[in-house]
């Protein structure tokens, strides 16, 4: 029997527990994502035995395991893993394809006997083991070399925006490319922290129905589905799962949502194009048929912001991050941009700085719409613009976001009065509709200073960004020798 006579640990020395055997199991050939994918499948193993099996067959189960000595310990890990995988409901999505990859006998009895065993995880709150293990994620993140910073967002940036969209109890929240969870998490917290009392069938549908992500990576997707299960959101039957491993853009959606809070991933063109009609190639499998979509095109933020319109539901609301090019481009992202603008209530966008994500130099945007309960209801009158960008600059080691740098923005965001300032500005629907491009990448430079012209505004970044170089350079030269 586990011991829980000790005090509960909070959850940085949980992060820091379970990262000090990382170190030991690197010795081994493991990556950062290797370990806490091997962490995901022994921690639902452990949980599922604490729940009285928790719907894992008894010769796949924990106490199966834990009898063995290091040897014949391995081998039926790889049993289970391949066991379970087979399976559907939550243990497919958990174990579909699931590989040992700990080489050592030895050491992934450490990891059994005196990491995972010692500690009784179904005693400790959902928000203690769920923000331990998005801890490990964030770690995870920051292992640049293995590429999964791609799949983090920053906490205060999903938080904010979280806050200004505000989900409702009863809504289905959505992200289409879901990551490792985050916006799902902050979307399910916002909601249990601002409804306290809620009733027993209200929490039921908030830990079953109301939270769907995608993710196309099997890997990511059981990451995200083991942070929801620790946060409390899971469900067994197929349509109580929170996550789907899957293209988001292979078809129209199934179901719709009232809210779509989503960062895609980033990277202009993709190997597949999605087209309104029939593929010009019968046999081409590299060509998929959105008759909903647009345009046709293989830009894949392009067709996100198609396939978040499909999937919203008439009055739904969605924030989407999105790059720079996404405001400027020609040709597509113009056609794009405007049938946005015409068929949505396009009214909020958060000019983001460089530094806030994994992929060195991004410069992205967050833009903030509604879909109209009718179609052919007018656009919106005024878009609001935030530039959290200009004289800004944040590093994602030495200067992170900051809830506070999000503050005001926040507070203005629900202001409907939103009066000019030194860092927001409205714009006319209407002058940006005028532009031949639709461009949203909109400046400005003192008060008296409104739409401008296409292009300066990129220039103006620019120039800020080669000064910017230009006086570091010279604070090089300028510096004495050390002696």
């Amino acid at each position: 029997m586990t011991d829980t006579t000790n005090r509960a640990p909070s959850a940085q020395s949980l992060v820091r527990k379970l990262w000090q055997y990382c170190n030991v199991l690197r010795d081994d050939g493991l990556s950062y994502p290797d370990y806490v994918e091997q962490l995901t499948y022994l921690l639902f193993l452990k949980m599922a035995d604490e729940q009285a099996g928790g719907g894992v067959p008894e010769e796949y189960s924990w106490d199966s395991l834990v009898r063995l000595d290091a040897v014949e310990m391995q081998a039926h890990y790889g049993r289970i893993l391949i066991g379970l995988g087979q399976h559907g409901g939550m243990l497919g999505l958990i174990f579909r394809n699931a590989k040992s990859k700990i080489r050592d006998p030895a050491k992934l009895r450490l990891l059994i006997v005196d990491l995972i065993g010692q500690t009784e995880w179904t005693g400790l709150s959902d928000d203690l083991k769920g923000d331990a293990y998005e801890g490990l994620l964030e770690k995870n993140a920051r292992d640049t070399k293995s590429g999964a910073g791609q799949y983090f967002t920053p906490r205060p940036l999903i938080e904010a925006i979280v806050q200004c969209v505000n989900p409702q109890l009863g809504e289905v929240v959505c992200d289409p490319a879901c990551g490792t969870a985050g916006f799902l998490l902050a979307a399910h917290d916002h909601l249990r922290k601002n409804h306290p009392k809620m009733t027993a069938a209200q929490k039921k549908t908030l830990a079953t129905k109301s939270i769907r992500g995608v993710e196309l990576v099997e890997e990511v997707a059981r990451l995200a589905t083991m942070n929801l299960l620790l946060h409390g959101v899971a469900g067994n039957a197929e349509d109580e799962l929170p996550i789907a491993c899957e293209d988001s853009l292979k078809a129209p959606p199934a179901r719709q949502a009232d809210v779509v809070l989503t960062n895609p991933p980033f990277g202009v063109k993709g190997s597949v194009t999605y087209a309104q009609g029939k593929s010009t190639r019968p046999e081409d499998s590299l060509t998929i048929v959105r008759p909903d979509f647009w345009v046709q095109s293989a830009n894949k933020q392009l067709n996100f912001l198609q396939h978040i319109v499909a999937l919203l539901k008439p009055g739904g609301r969605a924030a989407v991050v999105v790059p720079d090019n996404v405001l400027f481009e020609g040709g597509a992202a113009a056609s794009v941009r405007r049938r946005l603008m015409e068929t949505c209530h396009v009214h909020t966008i958060l000019r983001l700085p460089p530094g806030l994500f994994y992929a060195a130099g991004v410069k992205s945007n967050v833009i903030f719409f509604d879909k109209p309960k009718k179609s052919g209801v007018g656009t919106a009158q005024r878009l609001w613009v935030y530039d959290l960008r200009s004289d800004k600059r944040f590093s994602l080691r030495t200067k992170p976001l900051q809830n506070e740098d999000l503050r005001e923005f926040v507070t203005l965001y629900s202001d409907p009065a939103r009066e000019d300032g030194e860092r927001h500005r409205l714009f006319d629907v209407a002058e940006v509709l005028s532009n031949p491009e639709c461009r949203l990448d909109l400046s400005w430079s003192d008060p008296a200073t409104r739409l401008r012209a296409p292009g300066l505004a990129r220039l103006d970044e620019l120039s800020k960004l080669v000064a910017d170089d230009l006086q570091r350079a010279l604070a090089l030269i300028s510096k004495p020798p050390s002696s």
